[in-house]
């Protein structure tokens, strides 16, 4: 499954694969491209606002030339209506500026940041990365291994529900299951022995 965003000269691609996103985007300040476990992406997220600076520089200039230019018009009472053109030209970079923002949410990766451009398939994409995410987590660790201390399997089990990957109910059941299971197990080592 794949996604593409494009936002001015800002395009992100997501290649959601089986076992790893493949992230790649390209800016004005240059290009990413990597690949992610699902499990390695963090829950908590961050937001970054990006804006043109420069048009919001240039319209503070020519609205502060034509306030002066505006200002000493009115000054020489040599009003003309030509005389505030760089007050409208201001205020059309300040609107300029406004309409450039872009706003992502940002996943910091060991790999890279992963930016996600807040515009109608963010939350697409958002939901893609945590059922994918979910799904490798219990792939990795949703099953009981025998091999592990008793306490490291339910605190494996605590912690999934803590990362709210199984609900507390299923963790129950988890750590019921290693407890009998562990149980079972002495059982037969002293009937053995």
């Amino acid at each position: 499954m794949e996604y593409k965003q494009k936002k001015l000269s800002n395009a992100h691609a997501f290649n959601f694969k089986d076992e790893k996103l493949n992230f790649a985007h390209k800016d004005k300040g240059g290009s990413a491209d990597f690949d992610v476990y699902y499990a390695d992406i963090p829950f908590k997220t961050s937001t970054v606002n990006e804006h043109n600076e420069w048009l919001r520089n240039v319209g503070f200039m020519w609205i502060l030339l034509g306030l002066i230019q505006i200002s000493l018009s009115i000054y020489s009472n040599n009003f003309a209506i030509g005389k505030g053109f760089w007050l409208y030209i201001g205020v059309l970079c300040f609107i300029g500026f406004q309409f450039t923002k872009v706003i992502y949410t940002v996943f910091k990766t060991n790999e890279g940041n992963i930016f996600i451009i807040q515009d109608k398939k963010h939350d697409e994409i958002i939901n893609e990365i945590s059922t994918r995410r979910k799904k490798q987590f219990l792939s990795w660790y949703g099953e009981i291994n025998l091999n592990n201390e008793i306490e490291k399997e339910i605190n494996k089990f605590k912690w999934l529900q803590e990362l709210n990957i199984i609900t507390e109910s299923e963790a129950e059941v988890k750590i019921a299951q290693v407890k009998m299971a562990k149980n079972e197990d002495l059982y037969l080592e002293k009937t053995i022995n």
